[in-house]
């Protein structure tokens, strides 16, 4: 019994003296899933070269400089409105999500995208890439154009950004003027020019930051 307990003894002294290993766990997130920066509630006007270009009206923005390439980010949808050099609105564009990626200059807006312009043209699919570099709009899925004079719908839309030079092919519509979204509740239809004087604003957003 004696030496039952002595060895029971020298068991228990040699694991108190074994050394305590740190359990340390892992990052909850990776770094490039990190947002640099995230708004809410956004009303904001955009620079480009020194001149009012853009207004952007979002629920969510989120800048991400980590992931590559870099990007910004609206989940909860965009409304944007294009100016021209005397800050004239020239076009409106909503969709349901929007990715910018700021070193291409590209904008890839993704659901229910819907564009019109100042002359009555309308623009109706669920994608639409905006090549700010070649000044070019596309989309890969069956597209809607209507302009004042006729209507069209094909799978892949080509244009310049002005939306005056265009081409619709593998198309399944008429050329019979129609309509199209065309209801009260349309935001996209109802735009005002909500401008008033021009002035030049910073590129950062003008809204609540929340930082990551």
């Amino acid at each position: 019994m004696k030496s039952y307990i002595y060895i029971l003894f020298i068991m228990l002294f040699l694991l108190s003296c074994q050394e305590e290993k740190e359990h340390i766990a892992p990052a909850i997130n990776p770094r490039d899933s990190v947002a640099v920066m995230t708004s809410y509630g956004v009303n904001t006007l955009i620079s480009d070269s020194g001149l009012i270009k853009y207004r952007i009206v979002t629920e969510s923005w989120e800048v991400n400089q980590a992931k590559n390439p870099s990007r910004w980010i609206f989940n909860d949808g965009l409304f944007l409105e294009q100016f021209d050099e005397k800050f004239h609105v020239e076009a409106y564009i909503q969709s349901d999500t929007a990715y910018y990626y700021d070193q291409k200059k590209l904008w890839e807006l993704r659901g229910r995208v819907r564009l019109r312009t100042i002359d009555g043209m309308r623009f109706s699919s669920e994608e639409l890439f905006w090549d700010q570099n070649t000044h070019e709009l596309y989309s890969y899925k069956h597209s809607h154009l209507i302009t004042p004079d006729r209507e069209m719908q094909g799978t892949y839309f080509l244009s310049d950004e002005n939306m005056t030079h265009y081409t619709i092919s593998n198309s399944k519509g008429s050329f019979v003027k129609g309509k199209m979204g065309n209801n009260d509740n349309d935001s996209i239809l109802n735009a005002p020019d909500t401008t008033k004087a021009k002035k030049r604003m910073p590129t950062t957003p003008s809204a609540k930051t929340k930082k990551s």
